[in-house]
């Protein structure tokens, strides 16, 4: 029971540090204008390595500057040239996955960074500048948490489960044809979300998750209950995008909407850092509004159809 304790304790402290972590992001970027401070996924990457300071991502501290800052820069690169369009984006998320492979990072989120230029419609070199202030601070923030924090107690043989598959997870993919499948995915839906006008449809988290489950999908955990991904981030999206209005878009609204997040992915008991980015999203867009949650809700439905048919295919002779 003590050791029980002591883990819920570690892991709220982590949650707290996050939030904490979190506002100060977005106090600075209301109060200096300088608004692409507040880079969503830090939101994901901040709960992660606070909550789990050993694990993959949190053992990776310098990668976590420098892999999304360069995905950033090219993302930014292609924008400059070209509005929203399918091949845009896969050439984007081509050049992120390659980035992320010859830097031996374990950082999916770069991903995101490298896509979320190219959705929001931002073409200022400033959006590269606030990717790495926002990085540094949250590094040099996880090196003192690593030598604060309290010491984790012994995990259950249950626990050390849930923790490799979160940690496997973060590993590069190693699957023999996810990259085929994840650039297929972002073809294919980024198509839909030109056709369509409905940007978000391919909402930069989504692809992460993809890169992830699509890299790793023989790791059992939340995608065996695929439900759980569309609802989830449906309700962090609809959370960010009210809260959003109503702090009208300010850091008590980013704080309020990150914590509802949280409260969310702790009552379906399952570890699913990009949904807390999406819920962040809404605060850097210029005009959210209903259609976002939506557009997100069909994205992730599209995802969990597209991986139940991949691993279908992948279970079949051929792909062997």
């Amino acid at each position: 029971m003590h050791a029980v304790d002591n883990k819920h304790r570690t892991s709220l402290s982590g949650e707290a540090l996050a939030l904490i972590y979190m506002g100060i992001i977005a106090f600075s970027a209301q109060k200096t204008g300088f608004s692409l401070l507040l880079f969503p996924e830090l939101a994901a990457l901040s709960h992660d390595v606070f909550t789990r300071p050993q694990g993959k991502w949190a053992g990776q501290p310098w990668q976590l500057v420098i892999t999304p800052t360069i995905a950033a820069l090219f993302g930014l690169f292609v924008v400059r040239h070209t509005n929203f369009n399918a091949i845009a984006i896969t050439l984007i998320v081509s050049v992120s996955l390659i980035v992320i492979k010859l830097l031996k990072s374990t950082i999916a989120p770069a991903i995101s960074a490298g896509v979320l230029p190219m959705v929001l419609s931002e073409r200022s070199w400033i959006y590269p500048v606030g990717i790495f202030v926002g990085l540094s601070v949250l590094v040099l923030v996880l090196l003192i948490w690593k030598r604060c924090a309290p010491k984790a107690p012994s995990l259950s043989h249950e626990e050390e489960i849930d923790s490799k598959v979160i940690d496997d997870l973060e590993t590069p993919p190693h699957d023999r044809f996810w990259s085929v499948a994840l650039v297929a995915f972002v073809l294919v839906l980024g198509t839909l979300a030109q056709v369509t006008g409905l940007f978000f449809l391919i909402f930069p988290p989504l692809i992460v998750v993809a890169y992830e489950i699509l890299g790793h999908p023989e790791i059992p955990g939340w995608m065996e209950r695929p439900i759980l991904f569309p609802v989830i981030s449906f309700l962090t999206a609809s959370v960010g995008l009210v809260f959003c209005h109503v702090f009208d878009a300010g850091f008590v609204g980013v704080i309020v909407a990150m914590f509802c997040s949280i409260a969310i992915l702790k009552i379906f008991k399952v570890h699913m850092p990009p949904a807390l980015a999406v819920g962040i999203l809404p605060f850097v867009m210029k005009a959210p509004n209903y259609r976002y949650p939506i557009s997100v809700l069909i994205g992730t439905v599209a995802l969990m159809l597209y991986f139940a048919s991949y691993r279908r295919l992948r279970e079949s002779t051929w792909l062997k």
